[in-house]
C-alpha cells in the first residue's frame, strides 16, 4: 500500500515538473548575445579569376603552297627579324611551273601575232570589196581571243613565280620562336588551309593575362584597375598588372557566361612564360581609414521581446532617422564629399529625384572626361554645374557633356589595328553607386536591443563600410542572440538523446 502511494506520489511530481517547465519555463527564456566592436580599417575588394599567359602579339606563321621542307633557318627559342629567311619549301615542281606558264605565254603571244597579221590582210581585202563580211567577222573575233589568251598566259606566268617565292618563308615580324611544327623532309599540304610551320612571339618582356570573368562580377571590373596574380612555378612571388581590355563578345562555359578580360604585365625578369596558369585577384574597391562592422550585424533579426519598443516607437514617432546616419548634412559620392558648408548648392540635393539628377550629371561629367578626374577637379566641376542648373543652362551643359567623346588618348595599336573605339568601352566601375542603407542592434542599459540606422559602402564579405554619427569605433554591437532555457537545456531530444540547444537568431 506505502509503496504504491510513493509511486503515485513521485510520478505525481515527475509530472507537475516536466509541466512547469513546458509551460511556465518556456515562456520566460534567457537570450545570450554576441557581440562585435566596430572598428576603423582598410577595406578592399577583390575579384577572382584564373586566366593564362600570353605575349601580347604572337604570329602563327605558315605556307600558301605545298611541298616538302627542305631547310629551316630557324628552330626554338630563336631571336629573328622582320623579313628573315626561317624556312624552304623545296622549289623543284614550283621551278618546273613557271617554265611551263613561260612555254605557254610564247605560245600565246605566237598565235596572237598570227591572228593579228591574219586580221589586217582580211579588213584590206575586205575594204576594197575583195572579201566577205562573214570572213572579216571571222578574222576580228580570233583576233581577239588570241590576245585574251595572251593576257592568261601572262597571269599564269605571274601566278607560277609569286608560287615560286612563296616556297621561302619569311618572318613576319621581329620576335622569338616559341614553337616549331615542322621538321625537314616533311610533307605540308595547304589544299585546304594553310599549316603552321612555327609561332613566334613579338616580344616576351611584355606580356598579358587573358582571363575570364562571371557576368555576375564583371559589372565591377574597369578598365585601368589594378590586378595581381600568381602562377605555380612562383607560389611565394606576386605579379602586378593592369587591366587593359574588357571584351564584348561572351564566352559560354558550362553553361555559365563570362567575358575575356586582358590585363597587360611587364616581363622583365623573364620568369613568365607563355602558356602559365595565373590565379588573378582584380582589384575593383578600396576604402582607406573607415568605420567598419561585420556582415552578421546587418543580418541579425532580433525577435520582437528583445528590442525596445518605447525607443523604436520613439524613433518611428520622429519621421526621420536620418541624422543616425551622418549623411543629412550632405551626400557623399565616391571619394569626393559635397556637404552644405557652401559646396555650390551640392547639399541641397534631397530626395530621391534630386539624387539621380545629382548621378546623371555626375555620371556626365566622369564621361567628358573619360573617367579620370581627381577629387578637386570633380568638386569645381559639379559646382560649375549647379551654379548652370541655377541660372537655367544645365540642359546645355548636359547635352554637351554627353555628346562630347572621352578626351583620353587612345594609343595606336599596332600590327594593323590602326582605329580604336573608346566609346564602345564598358563605363567604369563607381563602389559608390551601390551604396545603400542597414540597420544594427546595440543593447541599451535594461539589456535591450535598440536600432541603429546606417549608411553602407563596399564590403568585402567579413565587413562592411558604414557611415554613422551613433557608432564610434570600440563599440558593442550585437551579431547574434541565442535562447537558452534550462528545461530544454537539460532534456534530451527524443530521436538523438542529445542535449537539446536553444533557439539563435540572426
Amino acid at each position: 500500500m506505502k509503496r504504491t502511494v510513493l509511486i503515485s506520489s513521485a510520478a505525481a511530481l515527475t509530472l507537475a515538473i516536466v509541466g512547469y517547465f513546458l509551460f511556465v519555463g518556456s515562456s520566460s527564456h534567457k537570450y545570450d548575445f554576441r557581440v562585435e566592436k566596430a572598428s576603423r580599417g582598410d577595406l578592399s575588394v577583390f575579384v577572382t579569376a584564373t586566366g593564362t599567359i600570353n605575349p601580347v602579339t604572337s604570329v602563327d606563321v605558315g605556307t600558301q603552297v605545298s611541298g616538302i621542307i627542305s631547310k629551316l633557318y630557324a628552330d626554338f627559342n630563336s631571336v629573328v627579324k622582320k623579313g628573315q629567311v626561317i624556312a624552304q619549301i623545296d622549289p623543284t615542281f614550283l621551278a618546273q611551273a613557271v617554265k611551263d606558264a613561260e612555254a605557254a605565254l610564247d605560245r600565246a603571244k605566237a598565235q596572237a601575232t598570227d591572228s593579228k597579221r591574219t586580221f589586217e590582210r582580211t579588213k584590206t581585202l575586205y575594204e576594197k570589196g575583195l572579201e566577205s563580211q562573214a570572213n572579216y567577222d571571222g578574222a576580228l573575233t580570233t583576233d581577239e581571243a588570241n590576245r585574251a589568251a595572251l593576257k592568261q598566259a601572262m597571269a599564269s606566268l605571274d601566278r607560277a613565280k609569286i608560287n615560286l617565292a612563296y616556297a621561302t618563308i619569311y618572318a613576319p615580324i621581329d620576335g622569338v620562336v616559341i614553337d616549331r611544327k615542322v621538321n625537314i623532309g616533311q610533307t605540308v599540304a595547304a589544299s585546304f588551309s594553310s599549316p603552321t610551320l612555327y609561332t613566334i612571339a613579338n616580344d616576351l618582356y611584355k606580356m598579358q593575362v587573358q582571363t575570364t570573368v562571371d557576368e555576375s562580377d564583371i559589372g565591377t571590373v574597369s578598365i585601368g584597375q589594378e590586378a595581381t596574380f600568381t602562377v605555380d612555378a612562383y607560389p611565394d612571388e606576386k605579379f602586378s598588372g593592369v587591366v587593359s581590355q574588357i571584351r564584348l563578345a561572351p564566352v559560354a562555359i558550362q553553361n555559365v557566361v563570362n567575358y575575356t578580360v586582358i590585363v597587360d604585365v611587364s616581363n622583365k625578369q623573364l620568369k613568365l612564360m607563355p602558356g602559365m596558369t595565373a590565379n588573378v585577384k582584380l582589384g575593383v574597391a578600396n576604402a582607406t581609414d573607415v568605420l567598419k562592422v561585420p556582415n552578421l550585424a546587418l543580418r541579425f533579426q532580433p525577435p520582437s521581446e528583445l528590442v525596445d519598443s518605447t525607443k523604436l516607437q520613439a524613433m518611428r514617432s520622429g519621421g526621420n532617422h536620418q541624422d543616425s546616419t551622418g549623411m543629412g548634412a550632405g551626400i557623399r559620392e565616391g571619394s569626393h564629399d559635397f556637404s552644405a558648408g557652401g559646396q555650390g548648392g551640392v547639399g541641397g540635393v534631397q530626395g530621391s529625384q534630386d539624387r539621380a539628377m545629382f548621378g546623371s550629371i555626375r555620371d556626365s561629367i566622369l564621361a567628358a572626361h573619360g573617367g579620370q578626374l581627381g577629387r578637386d577637379e570633380m568638386r569645381e566641376e559639379m559646382r560649375k554645374a549647379f551654379g548652370k542648373l541655377r541660372e537655367g543652362g544645365m540642359g546645355r551643359t548636359q547635352s554637351a557633356a554627353a555628346s562630347k567623346p572621352p578626351t583620353t588618348a587612345k594609343p595606336t595599336a599596332p600590327f594593323g589595328i590602326t582605329q580604336r573605339f573608346p566609346q564602345y568601352e564598358k563605363s567604369p566601375y563607381v563602389p559608390q553607386h551601390e551604396a545603400g542603407r542597414g540597420r544594427i542592434w546595440i543593447l541599451n542599459a535594461q539589456k535591450k536591443l535598440e536600432p541603429v540606422f546606417v549608411r553602407t559602402g563596399i564590403t568585402d564579405g567579413r565587413f562592411t563600410e558604414i557611415a554613422t554619427d551613433a557608432l564610434k569605433p570600440g563599440d558593442e554591437i550585437v551579431v547574434g542572440a541565442t535562447s537558452t532555457s534550462q528545461a530544454i537545456e537539460q532534456a534530451r531530444t527524443p530521436l538523438t538523446g542529445a542535449q537539446g540547444g536553444g533557439r539563435g537568431f540572426r
